[in-house]
C-alpha cells in the first residue's frame, strides 16, 4: 500500500501544477470577454471594436502583468515557486493591480458597456483585498478567478437571460481540481481557498449589480 502512495504521489503533484498553471487566473478577464463576444448577442458588435477591447484586456491583463512579474523575479533571483510564498508575492500583487486599474480607466474613458467594465472591475476589487490580507493570509488567486467566473455565468444568465447550466456545472467541476491542486502542491489552506472562491462570488455579484454600477458612475 506505501509503495503504490510512493507512485502515486509524484503524479498526483505533477498533475497539480499543470492544473494550476494552465488554470491561472490571470487570463481570466480576457476569456470572460472572449466568451461573450462570441456567444452573446455582443457578437452582433463591430469586428473591429471588438479585436480593439479584446487587445486592450490582453496587454493589460495578460501581458504586462506576466512581463513584470518576469522581470521582477529575474531582478531579484526568485523562481516562480518562490513568488508563490506570501513574503514574496506582494510587489507582483501590486504590479498586477496597478496594470488592471489602468485597464479599467481605459475602459472608461472607451465608453465601453457598464457590465463589460464591471468585470475588470470585480477584479481590481479581489486584487486590491487579496493584497491587504496577503500581510497575515493567503487567499488563493486561482479560487478568486473561479468563484469570479460562478459569479459571471449567472450575473450574465440574468442580464442577458439566456440559459448556460452546463457552462456553470463545468465551471464548479473544473473549480473543484483546481482548488484540489493548490493545497495538493502546499500554496494554500482549505481555508484559503474557500476564501478566495468566496471573495470571487461576493466581487462579481457586487460589480454585476446594476445597482451599484449606477452609485460607482455618479461619484466617480
Amino acid at each position: 500500500m506505501n509503495a503504490q502512495n510512493n507512485v502515486q504521489n509524484p503524479i498526483i503533484t505533477q498533475l497539480s501544477r499543470v492544473i494550476s498553471k494552465v488554470f491561472t487566473p490571470y487570463y481570466i478577464p480576457f476569456l470572460a470577454f472572449f466568451v461573450l463576444f462570441k456567444f452573446t448577442y455582443l457578437n452582433l458588435m463591430p469586428l473591429q471594436y471588438k479585436l480593439s477591447l479584446l487587445s486592450l484586456v490582453f496587454v493589460f491583463t495578460l501581458l504586462v502583468p506576466t512581463l513584470s512579474i518576469y522581470i521582477f523575479g529575474k531582478i531579484n533571483n526568485y523562481t516562480m515557486v518562490e513568488l508563490n510564498h506570501r513574503q514574496k508575492r506582494f510587489i507582483p500583487l501590486i504590479l498586477v493591480s496597478i496594470s488592471y486599474l489602468f485597464c479599467v480607466i481605459m475602459l472608461y474613458r472607451i465608453k465601453t458597456p457598464w457590465y463589460l467594465n464591471s468585470i475588470m472591475q470585480a477584479s481590481l476589487l479581489g486584487l486590491i483585498i487579496i493584497t491587504l490580507t496577503n500581510f497575515k493570509w493567503r487567499i488563493s488567486e486561482h479560487m478568486f478567478g473561479v468563484g469570479a467566473i460562478i459569479a459571471g455565468i449567472i450575473a450574465f444568465n440574468i442580464l442577458f437571460d439566456y440559459y448556460t447550466i452546463w457552462w456553470l456545472c463545468l465551471a464548479i467541476f473544473v473549480g473543484g481540481f483546481v482548488g484540489s491542486a493548490r493545497i495538493t502542491l502546499g500554496f494554500h489552506t482549505l481555508g484559503e481557498v474557500l476564501t478566495g472562491l468566496l471573495l470571487g462570488l461576493i466581487c462579481t455579484f457586487f460589480m454585476l449589480n446594476p445597482t451599484i454600477n449606477i452609485l460607482i458612475m455618479k461619484y466617480f
